[in-house]
């Protein structure tokens, strides 16, 4: 849970009295995770600028060099574009929790962002799942938020310290569900001292 100093951040639609409580971001194995394919990517296109030159010459100094060297370069391009866009959807899918709400900002490439919030009187149910040996070693997992809204289940992926998560939203939950029970009664007290109910 990344907590460094959240009062600092701001996000869209923040409230004037909201207090940012803590900021989380995907755990750091699940970018790593993505970035294999694209190491793995890079050692095959490094090789083959190294393997390839060696087995056929004419690919090094002969008529086909040019255009051997234009491929190179277009998929290493591309292979810098598939790290681009990893880091940008991963760095960017952050969860906020503030005093009164959850806020899930979902980058989805490099020009679409969704963005959803849930309000804690709407939490039913939380629950934390770890699955797995190196998401059990590393402390990372599922958070499903159940709530009585529309989204039926808030996700938080792949994040570090589920159950830790888990606890704080389940904590703020039941103050909020404290506060309204607390409204609700001075609501009913100030409606009968006004001699609406009898």
């Amino acid at each position: 849970m990344n907590t460094n100093d959240p009062k600092d951040i701001s996000f869209p639609g923040k409230h004037a009295e909201e207090k940012v409580i803590a900021v989380i971001h995907r755990h750091w194995f699940d970018i790593f995770s993505h970035l294999l394919s694209g190491i793995s990517m890079a050692i095959v296109l490094i090789g083959s600028l190294i393997v390839l030159p060696a087995l056929y010459s004419d690919l090094a100094s002969g008529q086909y060099a040019s255009f051997f060297f234009f491929m190179e370069n277009t998929f290493l391009l591309f292979l810098w574009l598939f790290f681009f866009l990893i880091w940008i959807d991963v760095y960017f899918d952050v969860w906020i929790i503030t005093n009164e709400r959850i806020v899930n900002i979902e980058q989805k490439g490099l020009f679409v962002r969704h963005i959803s919030e849930l309000r804690f009187s709407q939490v039913q149910d939380v629950t934390s799942e770890v699955e797995g040996i190196i998401p059990s070693i590393l402390d990372y997992g599922e958070v499903f938020v159940q709530t009585a809204g529309e989204q039926t289940r808030f996700i938080f992926r792949n994040v570090p310290n589920p159950i830790g998560i888990k606890d704080l939203v389940m904590r703020l939950a039941s103050e909020a569900r404290e506060d309204d029970i607390d409204e609700a009664v001075a609501l009913l007290h100030e409606t009968k001292r006004d001699g609406m109910f009898s």
